[in-house]
């Protein structure tokens, strides 16, 4: 197995398979309930009103449905989606091209918007509250600005590291929305949908299988049960149970908690090199030969999430479940730790 699957499954595109997979309505969405009442809350006053949804920002991890949920607003509210990202919106030009083109109730979808240039930014702003922008032609003595009115559009921004948001942009959404890792039961639920659709048979302990290691993100889990449904067909006569499930993982070195290979190099790194931390981000990269920027976005939320490493001021350090995990002896009793404590 690459020792990037995870990443590739999280941070490329959506490729033609998952796009295939998507629910093309609410009630065929699994999960996040909460957000989606929110959303559906605000889409029918909305309706009543005759008017325009607010903007909407959706935050989590990568994989958790964000573009799915802005395409569900959009076919929703029976209007167009129009979809960019931070990276690809370089100057004012980028921006103003794609907001005159946009209609009456339209949505527009910027994924990645943590990752706007502060310069646009400022244009957003009067768009998205007074829906106008202010261009600004030339510079020195000759500068001028041109005021430009926009049809009342609803913004949808996605981001995976909200905190990278600017106050003043995250003020000017009327909903915020974080995604929150699924439920292994909720996995198994989408599985179950997904296998349906691709026409292949599997039993419920299957999709618990897959599930379990799918690190609570649906499009890890689409992604793993692609590579069960080609064992599945190759050596389980096409019926996904829950020995092939498992046997089809094992061979990709997908173990029982949904760590892989470089999960738990990251692991042996911090514990036999690092005597357990605290060890900063960027020796840890250097140690397992990996981008830090991977490691921190990939990796390392799922190793917190299940109790293997805590992030400290200091450093990374490695929790006892880390060393029972890769078979290490016990962590050593730290020196603060063995001094008596006074109350």
């Amino acid at each position: 197995m690459p020792e990037n699957f995870y990443q590739q499954t999280t941070e490329t595109p959506p490729t033609p398979f998952d796009v295939s997979l998507r629910p093309p309505a609410f009630s065929e969405f699994i999960g996040q309930e909460k957000v989606k009442d929110r959303v559906l809350l605000m889409l029918e006053a909305a309706k009543r009103r005759g008017d325009v949804l607010d903007h909407v920002l959706l935050s989590g991890p990568p994989g958790l449905g964000k573009t799915t949920l802005a395409n569900l607003i959009a076919s929703a509210a029976g209007t167009q989606m129009h979809t960019t990202s931070g990276p690809q919106i370089e100057k004012a030009g980028d921006l103003a091209g794609i907001l005159t083109n946009i209609q009456k109730g339209d949505i527009l979808f910027i994924d990645e918007i943590h990752r706007l240039h502060p310069a646009i930014e400022e244009y957003l702003y009067p768009a998205m509250e007074d829906y106008r922008l202010d261009i600004i032609i030339d510079s020195g003595p000759s500068a001028r600005s041109i005021q430009i009115n926009l049809p009342r559009f609803s913004l949808v921004g996605a981001t995976t590291r909200s905190g990278m948001l600017t106050a003043p942009l995250r003020s000017r959404f009327g909903l915020i929305n974080r995604l929150d890792y699924y439920t292994r039961e909720e996995l198994a639920d989408i599985i179950e949908r997904s296998a349906g659709l691709l026409d292949v048979e599997i039993h419920r302990p299957g999709a618990l299988e897959v599930a379990a290691r799918s690190r609570g993100t649906p499009r890890v889990a689409n992604a793993l049960l692609r590579w069960v449904r080609d064992f599945a067909q190759v050596r389980g006569a096409g019926i996904i149970d829950q020995e092939n499930a498992a046997s089809a993982l094992a061979m990709i070195e997908i173990d029982s908690d949904g760590l892989d290979e470089m999960d738990k190099r990251l692991l042996e790194a911090m514990i036999y090199k690092f005597n357990g931390g605290p060890v900063g981000l960027n020796s840890l990269a250097v140690a397992v030969g990996e981008d830090a920027a991977t490691l921190e976005e990939v990796h390392e939320p799922f190793l917190i999430m299940q109790g293997f490493v805590q992030r400290t001021p200091r450093g990374r350090i490695a929790l006892p479940a880390a060393y029972k995990k890769i078979g290490a002896p016990a962590p050593p009793l730290k020196q603060e730790d063995s001094q008596p404590k006074l109350f």
